[in-house]
């Protein structure tokens, strides 16, 4: 990081200015943390010390916004303009929970409010010099009905997840031989994980990387992956990968030889998908369709439904989820669910295999969806799901990832059409 004594006397640290912006534009524009901080890192080019502080600030921030917004509340009366509320957010998660000394929170970030015109310089000064933890923050910095869900569906193992949600996030990269050749040659760390995804610590961002830029590295969750690894044998066989997205998942199955077609109602998101194919080396096709509807196409063997979701699942690298997330709109999620299962069904061949995924830990999104489709529907009969390495536990007809360890939590049913 740019220590005080580096930068001219008194001048704003970039990544602390940069870290707050970017809390802002989340916590008060309703923008999602990964793309806002990336855009921000690009165009600032901040060097990787900088860049890594920034990235520990805002993401701490997020994850730890019940316990900072406690410690805070005594001190604060009245509205607190938004712009003060990140700078005083930002501040305490460095006092409180990043370890940086009392006086050089204070410092720091009195020069930025004044200098950078983002808080009043005086009270940023007051509070943070005064601020301390207090207890009434829940101890896995959730809300409670979301506190309770995890609990119900994990039992004994709740703690240990609340606590692994609160760790930085780590990269998972697929790797090729080349790859993990070409990353290690550059200094960074490449560790096996499970699904044959490596946990990668980099020595350069991702995109500067040789494996990135050949097309021998994409990210992705084990859990992820493990949707995938769920179809079982792709190699020469068609797939529909449907609310395909950014077409990641169109990627892995297309790099396991499978003819992929991949549905999704967004064009943009096709752009995104062919771009990324494209620096991978590999090819699929692309139907832009609202699955709300039913498809007009001929049937495959094998179909993957990795619906849209809450995405619950995903807290540790998206914490932002749990400040906007509702009972309600789990429900409203699950309803969208209700109506694409059905139809992405209509798509599976006789003796073929359909795999519904969530990224949520919500049981309405995943079990409770695929239980209510088979009791409607006798011609699909659930089974288990192979090749999961990541840790899991039952749900329903299908099984739950479990997020420890920096894995994403997926629900994950494997169901196959009779003849």
């Amino acid at each position: 990081m740019t220590r005080p004594s580096e930068r001219p006397p008194g001048a704003v640290n970039p990544a602390r200015e940069l870290a707050v912006r970017v809390l802002h534009q989340v916590l008060t524009d309703g923008a999602f943390a990964a793309p806002a901080l990336d855009t921000a890192l690009r165009a600032a080019r901040l060097p990787p010390r900088d860049s890594g502080l920034a990235t520990h600030i805002v993401y701490g921030t997020l994850r730890r916004l019940m316990s900072l917004e406690a410690a805070l509340a005594p001190l604060l009366q009245g509205a607190t303009h938004p712009k003060t509320r990140s700078v005083l957010l930002a501040g305490s998660f460095e006092k409180l929970f990043l370890g940086t000394p009392a006086h050089a929170v204070v410092s720091e970030y009195v020069n930025l409010s004044r200098l950078a015109r983002m808080a009043p310089s005086g009270l940023v000064n007051a509070v943070l010099r005064r601020v301390e933890r207090v207890a009434q923050a829940p101890e896995s910095e959730l809300p409670g009905w979301m506190e309770d869900t995890v609990r119900r569906v994990y039992g004994p193992q709740a703690d240990a997840i609340f606590a692994d949600l609160l760790e930085p996030q780590p990269l998972w990269l697929s790797l090729s031989d080349a790859g993990v050749a070409s990353l290690r040659e550059e200094g960074s760390a490449v560790t096996p994980g499970p699904q044959g995804v490596d946990r990668v610590e980099l020595s350069r961002p991702l995109r500067e990387t040789d494996a990135f830029q050949l097309g021998d590295a994409q990210p992705i969750n084990p859990a992820s992956l493990a949707c995938v690894d769920a179809l079982g044998n792709v190699s020469g066989r068609p797939v529909y990968d449907l609310a395909g997205g950014a077409g990641v998942k169109a990627a892995m199955l297309a790099a396991r030889g499978a003819s992929v077609t991949s549905v999704d109602v967004t064009p943009r998101k096709h752009d995104l998908a062919r771009a990324n194919l494209k620096r991978l080396g590999l090819a699929a096709q692309f139907v832009t369709h609202d699955l709300t509807r039913p498809l007009d196409a001929p049937g495959a063997p094998l179909v993957l439904l990795d619906a849209p979701c809450t995405g619950s699942g995903t807290l540790r690298s998206h914490p932002e989820i749990k400040l906007r997330l509702t009972p309600d709109a789990v429900q409203e999620m699950a309803e969208l669910q209700r109506q694409l299962l059905p139809n992405a069904a209509a798509l599976v061949s006789p003796g073929g295999v359909l795999v519904y995924s969530v990224c949520s830990l919500a049981p309405d999104e995943g079990a409770g969806v695929v239980e209510a489709f088979l009791a409607t529907h006798p011609e699909f009969q659930a089974e288990a799901v192979p090749d999961i390495e990541v840790e899991h536990v039952p749900s329903g007809p299908g099984l739950l990832t479990v997020p420890v360890d920096g894995v994403d939590g997926f629900f994950i049913a494997r169901m196959r059409r009779s003849t």
